[in-house]
This record gives C-alpha cells, structure tokens and sequence, in this order.
C-alpha cells in the first residue's frame, strides 16, 4: 500500500472524530491558520466565534513544519484554513490530501515582491498586505456564519485602522535617517514599508550558508557605509550575525520577522512586534 493511500486511509478514522472540531472544545467555528501571523490576523476577525488554532507551535521555524496525523485531520476538518501556499510544504500537501472546503491563501490576495527571481514570501511584513489577507478571512467568515456578518465586518474595519496607522508610523517615523542599509540575518525584510535597501547574510533562506566572499563584502558594506548594526533575529542562531559584527566594528540588535512568537516575545503581538521593528531601525540607521 503506498503512504498517500495508507495517510488517507488514517484520516478516514480519524476525520469523523475531529471534523466538527479541530480542539475539541470549541463550539463555535473551527478554524486553523498555520503559523502566527495568519492566526494573529485571522482571530482579530474571527472575535468570539470561532477557535483559531496554529500548526506551529511557539518558538518553531515556520519553513521547517512537519504535520501529524492529528494536525492533518484538523485541516481537512476545519470550517476555513489559512495558509500561505508555498511556505510551508507539509500544509500545501495536506490542504491538497484533505481537501477543506473554505480556505483563504494569503498569496493569492497580497501583492507579492521579486528577490533575485524567487516570490519572496515574507509578505505578512507589510502591513496593507495584512489588511488584504483581512479581508479575505473576513469574507470567508461571513459566507460561513452569514449570521454573525456585522461582527466580522465591524472586526475588520477596525483593525484595517490600526494596520493603517502602523503603515503611516513607518512612513513618517523613518522619512528623516542619516543611513539607508540595513544589514540583517536573511533577506526577510523586503516588504517592511520604509525607504532602507536590506542586505542579508543568508538570502531568503534563513538556513543557508553565506560564502566567504559574502561576508567580505558585508563586513566592506559595513564599514564604508558607516553602518552601526548588524541584526540578528529570534528563531535563528546569532552566531554569524554576531562574528560580522564584530569583525566590522558594529553591534548587534534584533530585528523580529515576525515568524512566530518565543519565550521572550510570549507577551506581545504582531502590532508590538511591528512597533518594536520600527524602534530597532530608527536606532540603527539615526532618523530624527
């Protein structure tokens, strides 16, 4: 008997326990987003009425998701799934094994940005682009459960706001900077709306391994530049980070990608973590 065969003959026992839902103890709406931003944005929508649970635990890397069984019945069972289709290749296998109805793809509604050919996928860093993905949960949501419409809607007008404001922050925050270059641990950074050109150590790829020749020229970039920091980030190592820096004369700071939440960062939300972005960058690149 093949995998596939042998994983959808698992799921067909275990799909009627966990199809109304996912947790078990929820008895609005099931929903499952796969990792922290998409459930993030998709419980300021949902409010009270449904359960938004995440396929990444706290303190994981998001590109390296492996799914259970349990979790691949979850979304072949849940009222709507929220994914980045291409992200995370364990959730694109399992929408297409289980076949959930309602599914909201944040690529196929933000506005996505080219880095050296490939779709860079850290869309979620751009706060209109979390306001588009908004509005796609808000629209699935209110076909779903037509008879809570107006509180959906009301959610989404609501932190449409704040997504706006947090947008004028950074336009108006980093309008004035000395520096123009940010270097950073992975090419993450692409979609944060502010006027810098990003360097990275490792490219898109947080677990890629920069050449000799890469750092020789960040540690040149550097120290022609001016350039104060180097940032490192939560969920990855800080050693390579750490030896540029030191080698270039500069310090270290952190710079949140906001992939998903850890020990440290347990208390705060996408809007805070945005906030403290912005604070780290207004620091490292002296704006007024």
């Amino acid at each position: 008997m093949s995998r596939l065969a042998m994983t959808f003959g698992v799921l067909l026992l275990v799909l009627p326990l966990g199809a109304c839902s996912p947790s078990g103890a929820h008895q609005g709406l099931q929903v499952v987003a796969s990792f922290y931003p998409l459930r993030w944005v998709t419980q300021r929508i949902a409010g009270d009425h449904a359960s938004v649970s995440t396929l990444t635990s706290p303190g994981r890397e998001p590109h390296d998701l492996e799914l259970t069984i349990r979790q691949t019945a979850d979304v072949g069972g849940a009222d709507l799934v929220v994914y980045e289709k291409g992200l995370q290749p364990a959730v694109d296998d399992a929408i297409a094994t289980t076949a959930p109805k309602h599914v909201v793809n944040a690529m196929s509604v933000v506005t996505t940005k080219e880095l050296d050919g490939t779709t860079d996928p850290h869309v979620w860093l751009d706060p209109q682009n979390m306001v588009r993905i908004a509005r796609a949960v808000e629209t699935q949501l209110s076909t779903i459960d037509a008879k809570h419409a107006a509180d959906y809607r009301a959610s989404y007008d609501a932190l449409r706001r704040q997504l706006d404001g947090l947008t004028r922050a950074y336009h108006r925050q980093l309008q004035f900077c000395e520096l123009d270059t940010v270097v950073v641990s992975h090419d993450a950074y692409g979609y944060l709306p502010t006027p810098f050109s990003f360097e990275g150590i490792d490219g898109l790829s947080p677990d890629a391994e920069p050449s000799p020749a890469r750092l020789a020229e960040l540690r040149d970039l550097i120290r022609s530049e001016h350039l104060t920091t180097v940032f490192t980030e939560p969920l990855g190592s800080p050693a390579m980070a750490d030896t540029l820096a030191s080698s270039a004369g500069a310090e270290t700071a952190v710079l949140d990608p906001i992939e998903g939440l850890t020990d440290k960062t347990s208390g705060q939300d996408y809007l805070t973590l945005m906030r403290h972005d912005l604070a780290a960058l207004r620091k490292a690149n002296s704006c007024q």
